[in-house]
Protein backbone atom coordinates (compact mmCIF):
# COMPACT_ATOMS: atom_id res chain seq x y z
CA UNK A 1 0.00 0.00 0.00
CA UNK A 2 1.06 3.63 -0.42
CA UNK A 3 3.44 5.32 1.95
CA UNK A 4 1.97 6.93 5.10
CA UNK A 5 3.32 10.29 3.94
CA UNK A 6 0.64 10.25 1.22
CA UNK A 7 -2.29 9.54 3.58
CA UNK A 8 -3.30 13.23 3.91
CA UNK A 9 -3.90 13.66 0.17
CA UNK A 10 -6.05 10.51 -0.01
CA UNK A 11 -8.02 11.47 3.11
CA UNK A 12 -8.72 14.81 1.39
CA UNK A 13 -9.56 13.41 -2.07
CA UNK A 14 -11.90 10.82 -0.51
CA UNK A 15 -14.07 13.70 0.77
CA UNK A 16 -14.97 14.36 -2.88
CA UNK A 17 -14.87 10.87 -4.41
CA UNK A 18 -14.29 7.27 -3.36
CA UNK A 19 -10.95 6.17 -4.77
CA UNK A 20 -10.26 2.45 -4.97
CA UNK A 21 -7.16 0.91 -3.37
CA UNK A 22 -5.92 0.06 -6.85
CA UNK A 23 -6.26 3.69 -8.03
CA UNK A 24 -4.67 4.97 -4.81
CA UNK A 25 -1.70 2.73 -5.53
CA UNK A 26 -1.42 4.11 -9.07
CA UNK A 27 -1.71 7.72 -7.83
CA UNK A 28 0.87 7.08 -5.08
CA UNK A 29 3.42 6.07 -7.67
CA UNK A 30 3.17 9.56 -9.19
CA UNK A 31 3.57 11.44 -5.89
CA UNK A 32 6.63 12.72 -4.12
CA UNK A 33 6.97 13.85 -0.49
CA UNK A 34 8.99 17.02 0.15
CA UNK A 35 9.93 19.05 3.23
CA UNK A 36 10.63 22.75 2.71
CA UNK A 37 11.90 25.47 5.02
CA UNK A 38 10.49 28.94 5.64
CA UNK A 39 11.37 31.29 2.79
CA UNK A 40 12.07 28.50 0.28
CA UNK A 41 10.88 29.48 -3.22
CA UNK A 42 8.85 26.68 -4.84
CA UNK A 43 7.96 28.64 -7.95
CA UNK A 44 9.57 31.86 -9.06
CA UNK A 45 7.52 34.58 -10.76
CA UNK A 46 8.28 34.51 -14.49
CA UNK A 47 9.01 30.76 -14.54
CA UNK A 48 6.69 27.96 -15.68
CA UNK A 49 4.70 26.13 -13.01
CA UNK A 50 5.65 22.47 -13.38
CA UNK A 51 4.38 21.11 -10.06
CA UNK A 52 1.17 20.87 -8.08
CA UNK A 53 1.62 21.01 -4.30
CA UNK A 54 -0.66 19.58 -1.63
CA UNK A 55 0.04 21.05 1.80
CA UNK A 56 0.25 18.37 4.53
CA UNK A 57 1.78 20.64 7.18
CA UNK A 58 2.65 24.32 7.13
CA UNK A 59 1.63 27.29 4.99
CA UNK A 60 2.58 28.44 1.50
CA UNK A 61 2.11 31.99 0.27
CA UNK A 62 1.34 33.24 -3.22
CA UNK A 63 3.35 36.41 -3.77
CA UNK A 64 4.10 38.97 -6.47
CA UNK A 65 6.53 41.86 -6.25
CA UNK A 66 5.55 45.50 -6.75
CA UNK A 67 7.54 48.07 -8.76
CA UNK A 68 9.72 48.78 -5.69
CA UNK A 69 10.55 45.07 -5.42
CA UNK A 70 8.53 44.65 -2.22
CA UNK A 71 6.53 41.43 -1.79
CA UNK A 72 2.74 41.60 -2.06
CA UNK A 73 1.09 38.51 -0.59
CA UNK A 74 -2.16 37.55 -2.32
CA UNK A 75 -3.07 34.32 -0.56
CA UNK A 76 -1.96 31.92 2.16
CA UNK A 77 -2.48 28.21 1.45
CA UNK A 78 -2.60 26.01 4.55
CA UNK A 79 -3.09 22.31 5.24
CA UNK A 80 -5.55 20.34 3.13
CA UNK A 81 -5.11 22.68 0.15
CA UNK A 82 -3.65 22.29 -3.30
CA UNK A 83 -1.36 25.07 -4.43
CA UNK A 84 0.07 26.03 -7.81
CA UNK A 85 -0.31 28.85 -10.31
CA UNK A 86 -2.99 27.09 -12.31
CA UNK A 87 -2.88 29.25 -15.46
CA UNK A 88 0.88 28.70 -15.73
CA UNK A 89 0.57 24.96 -15.06
CA UNK A 90 -2.31 24.40 -17.49
CA UNK A 91 -1.27 26.75 -20.31
CA UNK A 92 2.55 26.54 -20.00
CA UNK A 93 2.91 30.31 -19.63
CA UNK A 94 5.21 32.10 -17.16
CA UNK A 95 3.66 32.54 -13.70
CA UNK A 96 2.65 36.05 -12.59
CA UNK A 97 3.29 35.11 -8.97
CA UNK A 98 5.78 33.18 -6.87
CA UNK A 99 4.98 30.39 -4.41
CA UNK A 100 7.08 30.60 -1.24
CA UNK A 101 6.98 28.63 2.03
CA UNK A 102 5.58 31.01 4.69
CA UNK A 103 6.86 28.63 7.38
CA UNK A 104 8.46 25.17 7.41
CA UNK A 105 6.16 22.86 5.48
CA UNK A 106 5.60 19.27 4.38
CA UNK A 107 4.20 18.84 0.90
CA UNK A 108 3.03 16.16 -1.46
CA UNK A 109 4.19 17.09 -4.94
CA UNK A 110 2.84 15.99 -8.31
CA UNK A 111 5.01 16.96 -11.29
CA UNK A 112 3.04 18.20 -14.32
CA UNK A 113 3.95 15.17 -16.48
CA UNK A 114 2.78 12.81 -13.71
CA UNK A 115 -0.45 14.80 -13.33
CA UNK A 116 -1.09 14.54 -17.08
CA UNK A 117 -0.40 10.82 -16.85
CA UNK A 118 -3.03 10.51 -14.10
CA UNK A 119 -5.53 12.54 -16.16
CA UNK A 120 -4.96 10.13 -19.05
CA UNK A 121 -4.96 6.91 -16.99
CA UNK A 122 -7.79 7.78 -14.58
CA UNK A 123 -10.31 9.81 -16.62
CA UNK A 124 -12.21 10.96 -13.50
CA UNK A 125 -9.08 12.48 -11.94
CA UNK A 126 -9.07 15.66 -14.05
CA UNK A 127 -12.71 16.42 -13.22
CA UNK A 128 -12.06 15.71 -9.55
CA UNK A 129 -9.07 18.06 -9.30
CA UNK A 130 -10.72 20.76 -11.45
CA UNK A 131 -13.75 20.74 -9.11
CA UNK A 132 -11.46 21.04 -6.05
CA UNK A 133 -9.41 23.88 -7.66
CA UNK A 134 -12.60 25.82 -8.49
CA UNK A 135 -13.96 25.49 -4.94
CA UNK A 136 -10.60 26.55 -3.54
CA UNK A 137 -10.44 29.59 -5.83
CA UNK A 138 -13.96 30.69 -4.84
CA UNK A 139 -13.03 30.32 -1.17
CA UNK A 140 -9.80 32.36 -1.63
CA UNK A 141 -11.71 35.13 -3.45
CA UNK A 142 -14.44 35.20 -0.78
CA UNK A 143 -11.87 35.60 2.02
CA UNK A 144 -9.94 38.22 0.04
CA UNK A 145 -13.13 40.18 -0.78
CA UNK A 146 -14.16 40.25 2.89
CA UNK A 147 -11.24 42.66 3.50
CA UNK A 148 -12.16 45.04 0.66
CA UNK A 149 -13.13 48.55 1.65
CA UNK A 150 -12.34 48.00 5.33
CA UNK A 151 -9.85 50.11 7.26
CA UNK A 152 -6.59 48.54 8.40
CA UNK A 153 -7.79 47.79 11.95
CA UNK A 154 -10.94 46.01 10.74
CA UNK A 155 -8.90 44.07 8.14
CA UNK A 156 -6.53 42.85 10.86
CA UNK A 157 -9.39 41.95 13.22
CA UNK A 158 -11.12 40.00 10.43
CA UNK A 159 -7.85 38.27 9.57
CA UNK A 160 -7.25 37.04 13.13
CA UNK A 161 -10.86 35.88 13.47
CA UNK A 162 -11.10 34.22 10.01
CA UNK A 163 -7.56 32.82 9.80
CA UNK A 164 -6.19 32.54 13.37
CA UNK A 165 -4.19 29.41 12.55
CA UNK A 166 -2.31 31.36 9.86
CA UNK A 167 -1.89 34.46 12.04
CA UNK A 168 -0.10 32.35 14.66
CA UNK A 169 2.36 30.76 12.24
CA UNK A 170 3.54 33.34 9.74
CA UNK A 171 5.81 36.37 10.30
CA UNK A 172 4.14 39.72 11.02
CA UNK A 173 5.74 41.14 7.87
CA UNK A 174 3.73 38.57 5.85
CA UNK A 175 0.49 39.51 7.62
CA UNK A 176 1.13 43.20 6.93
CA UNK A 177 1.83 42.51 3.25
CA UNK A 178 -1.29 40.33 2.92
CA UNK A 179 -3.48 43.00 4.52
CA UNK A 180 -1.88 45.79 2.47
CA UNK A 181 -0.55 47.77 5.44
CA UNK A 182 2.93 48.66 6.64
CA UNK A 183 4.55 46.73 9.46
CA UNK A 184 4.60 49.92 11.57
CA UNK A 185 0.83 50.33 11.12
CA UNK A 186 0.30 46.70 12.01
CA UNK A 187 2.39 47.08 15.19
CA UNK A 188 0.29 50.14 16.18
CA UNK A 189 -2.98 48.30 15.46
CA UNK A 190 -1.87 45.30 17.53
CA UNK A 191 -0.93 47.57 20.48
CA UNK A 192 -4.29 49.37 20.32
CA UNK A 193 -6.32 46.15 20.18
CA UNK A 194 -4.75 44.60 23.29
Amino acid sequence: MHCDNFKPIFDFLQLFKDITECDQELISQQLQFRKVTEGEVLLQEGKLAKELFFVCKGILKIVSFNEKGNPVIHFFMKEQRFCTILKSLNDSIPANESIIAACDAELIVIAKDKLLYLYHTLPYFKGLTTNIFQQSLLEKIKVRNSYMGEDATIRYQKFISQQPDIALRVPLSDIASYLGITQQSLSRIRKNIR
